[in-house]
């Protein structure tokens, strides 16, 4: 008989975001009278309509496909040049990013959780408490964790707790780490971390040989200039650092589907062999084999968020 992933079986409800649904959708049809007044604090999804410049952009990328001459078939896994080059141009135009070390991809909830794919088993992992759900089930799916307790906890993940006593930024800890999630402006508690605080963290990588996984996702919200938008201000990033971006946020792409992931080629790890490999190779390797890129009308649509 075939076997499963008994990982799976370590789960012990369903995905957050669904089972909050189920539960809002139950309760307003039990009290149709309350339904307009529930506070829903479920997944973040937009509430306004695409932007113009994007609807045209789509538009005229659905016209191209629709003519023989310029009608684009399979794209580049990687992302066509022009969104990629947009992209670095208005969001890492100061920080040394070239346009090969963007990937485009079909949301950062799937790179944060397929970015497993490309690191091994025995890693220690750290994540800040509360987090964003998939940080932690994609691990217990993958085998990085024991059983959760009583609590819900989970065996073998580092547990960084943000709380009012560290203004909702997780500190450094003093176990060594080896992949670290960090998510400013952070979903849930929506605080931010200042550029002492990322120096910190950089430091601490660096020291330790981890690789920080930076959801940057919510980049757009932050308003105070001093606040860093991108892990890559800080400088030593780029030798231990992955960044996840999305254009759900700035441009309500969340039922378009398109985002980004950031990876320089100076990160490495280390391989079975001791051999440091870069995980730039490992990545486009991953997303050449298993992705076969968001649709051209989509990234055409992205760039114009840019325009």
């Amino acid at each position: 008989m075939a076997t499963i992933n008994s990982n799976f079986l370590k789960l012990k409800a369903g995905y957050l975001f669904p089972e909050i649904a189920r539960r809002v959708k139950a309760y307003s049809e039990a009290n149709p009278d309350k339904a307009d007044r529930i506070i829903r604090c479920g997944i973040g999804d937009v509430t306004e309509p695409l932007p113009a410049a994007v609807v045209e952009a789509m538009h005229e990328g659905v016209d191209e496909m629709a003519s023989r001459e310029t009608f684009k078939g399979y794209g580049p896994e990687q992302g066509y040049e022009f969104l990629r080059q947009a992209i670095v141009d208005h969001q890492f135009a100061e920080l040394g990013i070239s346009a090969d070390e963007v990937f485009i991809s079909d949301g950062s909830k799937c790179d944060t959780g397929n970015i497993l794919d490309i690191f091994g088993k025995g890693n220690v992992i750290a994540i800040t408490d509360p987090v964003y759900p998939v940080y932690v089930d994609t691990n217990v799916m993958a085998g990085n964790t024991g059983d959760a307790d009583e609590k819900g906890a989970y065996a073998g993940l580092l547990y960084l707790p943000c709380n009012a006593s560290n203004q909702f930024v997780a500190d450094v800890p003093t176990q060594k780490a080896d992949l670290i999630y960090l998510c400013f402006p952070n979903n849930p508690t929506g605080a931010v971390a200042t550029r002492t605080q990322l120096e910190a963290w950089v430091k601490y990588a660096k020291a330790n040989d981890a690789i920080i996984l930076f959801d940057a996702a919510y980049e757009a919200f932050i308003q105070d200039p001093a606040i860093p938008r991108s892990i890559f201000e800080i400088e030593g990033a780029r030798d231990c650092a992955i960044e996840f971006r999305s254009f759900s946020k700035n441009g309500g792409f969340t039922g378009v589907r398109c985002a980004y992931i950031v990876i320089p080629k100076s990160v490495s790890a280390v391989a079975d062999t001791g051999e440091c490999v870069p995980l730039h190779q490992l990545w486009s390797r991953r997303h050449s084999t298993k992705f076969n890129g968001a649709s051209y009308p989509v990234q055409k649509a992205a760039a114009a968020v840019f325009s």
